[in-house]
């Protein structure tokens, strides 16, 4: 084997290596569960056909000021007066997707948002796998609101991000 021959095979051995470790990385089991949370987050937002808006993107509108409504979609006492995002406000949603709503629910959630259609709603829960918030931007698209979007991170992605939190009562 000539010192060009080996040089070749050695570097190429090195690159299979590298290519093998980096590759490593997403055999470590969390690959499946993040797989599911995707797929699931993508059915939730076509069955709802509303938006979504990533954590600092949310983060970013609230600091230049869009005009927007943030609603909290967990339970009052035992989220919201604990911490949430500055400036939203409370709507309790169940986890389960809310499949039906009576005439009642759906006058007192629209008296809720208000009468411009247009508005910007933001809709966030506790993290990715809670539903609360599917169910808030949903029914909102139902009720012919059309700028809907869901901060799926909910407010753990919130105070991982380092974002101040607001606490207290609506």
């Amino acid at each position: 084997m000539t010192k060009k021959h080996g040089f070749f095979m050695g570097g190429l051995l090195a690159i299979v290596a590298l290519a093998l470790v980096g590759c490593g990385q997403s055999w470590s089991g969390k690959e499946l569960a993040t797989e599911t949370s995707g797929v699931n987050l993508s059915r939730e937002t076509s069955r709802g056909g509303y938006q979504l808006v990533t954590t600092p993107e949310l983060k970013t509108w609230i600091d230049q000021k869009k005009p927007m409504m943030i609603i909290d979609t967990m339970p009052l006492n035992d989220s919201y007066k604990k911490q949430h995002v500055p400036g939203a406000v409370q709507y309790d949603f169940p986890i389960p997707e809310v499949k039906a709503m009576d005439d009642a629910a759906k006058a007192e959630f629209e008296k809720f948002l208000g009468p411009d259609k247009d508005k910007t709603l933001v809709f966030y829960c506790g993290f990715v796998k809670c539903t609360r918030s599917h169910n808030g931007a949903m029914w909102a698209v139902k009720l012919g609101y059309k700028n809907v979007y869901r901060c799926p991170g909910g407010i753990k992605a919130w105070m991982e991000a380092g974002y101040p939190v607001a606490k207290g009562d609506k």
